[in-house]
């Protein structure tokens, strides 16, 4: 998949299926296998979103393409993104996901992650109709610049993927562009020194796990910037110019030796030449916002 055959990956895919024996409940979540090779069409589906967040947003725009051979398409889903995902099309019902059973009748269910599997998706055939996550924006004020937000922090899993909080001030000097430094419960530590606040405001959502909020403050911005984590899926969703940044050894979805994204069409990808140098993909980000700002005030 990070070389773009997918359709090697589904023959793959289809050996482990066609071997899995038993049962995978007593596996913690994210291993735990769902579909069984069952189809889908004109049964009632139960779609399990056991993975991350980000996860569950790239891989809701296959919605309306269980809900066009289904009778009835039931989300299981983490309950911060229940606002979001009441705008995707093709869901029937929405429930909250909790570590009990799904309060529900269905015919067959399905991880969300095995749905491009089922679809023998490839890199032409991935639905990328964006937006199809909706939120009104909150209005900013603006100040005829372009606003840009800034999300640097990532989940625990994998540290590699956090952009350096110290590179950040390199942006802020950029003429006709507005940070806006959005960060979820972020301590003052992560946040350098007095001169570095001063220079990058910063915007703390008023809840942790606020996505739908954090959405609507995505929908007022001309460009988003993130690491490799849910905010990149989120602005992708959304249909919001999105700038990853990525680390040298990053996840499948982003591919190999290209700076677009088939998922996303809005979005382009900033890599890193040499493990851990950040320092080279902020000077080259820095550049082309000098680029977009110029443009922008021209118009």
């Amino acid at each position: 998949m990070r070389r773009g055959d997918f359709s090697g990956a589904w023959a793959i895919s289809d050996d482990i299926l066609r071997s899995r024996t038993g049962t995978c409940f007593h596996l913690p979540r994210h291993q735990q296998w769902i579909w069984d090779g069952s189809p889908l069409d004109g049964r009632r589906v139960l779609v399990r979103c056991y993975h991350g967040l980000g996860d569950t947003i790239q891989f809701a725009r296959y919605a309306p393409s269980v809900r066009a051979i289904a009778s009835h398409v039931t989300f299981w889903a983490q309950p911060a993104l229940l606002p979001l995902l009441h705008t995707v099309r093709g869901i029937d019902a929405l429930l909250p996901l909790h570590d009990g059973t799904p309060e529900t009748d269905y015919d067959v269910d399905v991880e969300i992650m095995e749905l491009p599997h089922m679809f023998r998706t490839t890199v032409e055939t991935i639905p990328a109709q964006v937006p199809y996550l909706h939120a009104p924006p909150v209005t900013a004020s603006r100040r005829g610049s372009l606003l840009v937000g800034i999300f640097w922090r990532v989940g625990d899993w994998d540290d590699r993927r956090a952009i350096p909080y110290a590179l950040l001030p390199r942006l802020a000097s950029i003429p006709d562009v507005e940070l806006c430094m959005v960060a979820r419960d972020a301590p003052i530590a992560d946040r350098g020194s007095g001169d570095v606040r001063r220079a990058l405001p910063v915007t703390v959502l008023p809840f942790p796990d606020d996505v739908y909020g954090t959405a609507r403050i995505m929908s007022d911005l001309d460009l988003v910037i993130t690491a490799d984590s849910m905010p990149a899926h989120l602005a992708g969703a959304l249909g919001v110019p999105t700038w990853t940044l990525l680390h040298t050894d990053p996840d499948w979805r982003w591919m190999c030796d290209r700076d677009d994204s088939p998922w996303y069409p809005t979005m382009r990808l900033f890599r890193q030449e040499r493990p851990g140098d950040w320092t080279g993909v902020i000077d080259r980000v820095a550049a082309e916002l000098r680029l977009v700002a110029g443009v922008s005030r021209a118009t």
